[in-house]
């Protein structure tokens, strides 16, 4: 076997450091046969009903489920806000529990989780997504005309919610010490980001900066989700303390990013779903499935990096069974590649 656990071969590709193996991410859980490089621990201030199906995040968004992926998104055609410049009349801002035992929360979660900190890296989130959040609020066709038409009442909005969030992000960081901040915001389509890079400046940068400020502040490298063609943004990430961009998605051109900044991010991706699915899904051959997950470890893992990121969105029998023969694939081809014992 390796002589690096889980955790710190992860932990070095953040610090732009080759790993023994490579390792195996999704934010859908990437624990198996016993090992997970990163695990989530936070503490339960924030309602999270957005991923239960009929929920409310705590905005007061509601959430419903897709049948079919078990995603859950805003309720169509339900929005809190139809004019930006109402936000303070309509946005409630939650209880925060500032009498909350972080210490003890911390004690009882981490006991709880049964999470070996020696063997996996704890992940923890500021709870908020900018962009995301503002679509809840209004939809797409008035939030992306709000961005446009009244942006300083988005970035009032936007500041406040920071406001009120901030002391919980910082009690986070000091007592659940994660190893990871993981800040969450889809702000692309597949071809193109859904807005411009002045307005992700003017609008956005200066929060995710805020959103990042608790983790940096002690030197806590930044993990970044942002689904789609998002390469326009990756200097500005960096900036802000990204070391880690997941899903890394195959519709930017990963090798350029690689190539231009090596050893300051960490790809997590290179796989997906849309360019590998059989055209016979539900039913699809292993050994195709296999070699698909081998070709993007080749092209992307072998000079450090990257770690695979991908899988199937389902709960069917053969979502399942997919994932499994993909992390599978990934455990022992990942080791094999570097040179790694198994």
């Amino acid at each position: 076997m390796g002589k690096l656990t889980p955790k710190e071969n992860y932990l070095r590709l953040g610090r732009g450091e080759m790993p023994e193996y490579v390792p195996f991410y999704t934010m859908m859980g990437n624990e198996y046969l016993g090992e997970a490089c990163v695990k989530t621990l936070a503490p339960a201030v924030f309602s999270h009903g957005q991923f239960v199906d009929g929920g409310y995040d705590m905005w007061g968004v509601r959430y419903k489920a897709d049948p079919l992926t078990g995603a859950t998104l805003p309720e169509p055609n339900n929005f809190m806000l139809e004019d930006i410049n109402d936000w303070e009349k309509i946005l409630v801002f939650p209880d925060r529990h500032d009498d909350y035992d972080y210490e003890r929360m911390y004690e009882h979660d981490l006991r709880e989780s049964g999470i070996d900190r020696n063997q996996s890296a704890v992940m923890a989130s500021p709870g908020l997504m900018p962009f995301q959040q503002l679509i809840a609020f209004m939809g797409f066709n008035e939030g992306l005309m709000a961005t446009i038409t009244d942006p300083e009442a988005v970035s009032d909005m936007l500041n406040a919610m920071v406001d009120w969030i901030e002391p919980v992000m910082y009690k986070t960081v000091e007592y659940y010490k994660p190893d990871l901040w993981y800040i969450l915001d889809d702000t692309c389509a597949k071809q193109v980001p859904f807005i411009s890079l002045d307005t992700y400046q003017e609008l956005f940068l200066p929060i995710y900066r805020r959103l990042a400020k608790p983790a940096t502040d002690r030197g806590i490298p930044i993990q970044f989700h942002n689904c789609g063609k998002c390469e326009i943004f990756i200097q500005d990430m960096i900036d802000f303390g990204v070391r880690y961009w997941d899903p890394a998605q195959e519709c930017n051109d990963l090798i350029k990013i690689k190539e231009q900044y090596k050893g300051k991010i960490c790809l997590c991706g290179g796989w997906d779903w849309d360019k590998h699915m059989p055209k016979t899904w539900p039913e699809f051959d292993e050994e195709e499935l296999r070699q698909g997950v081998r070709d993007s470890i080749d092209k992307y893992g072998k000079d450090g990096g990257y770690a695979f990121a991908g899988g199937v969105l389902g709960m069917t029998e053969e979502a399942r069974e997919a994932n499994r023969i993909i992390r599978d694939e990934c455990h022992f081809y990942g080791r094999k590649v570097m040179g790694c014992e198994i």
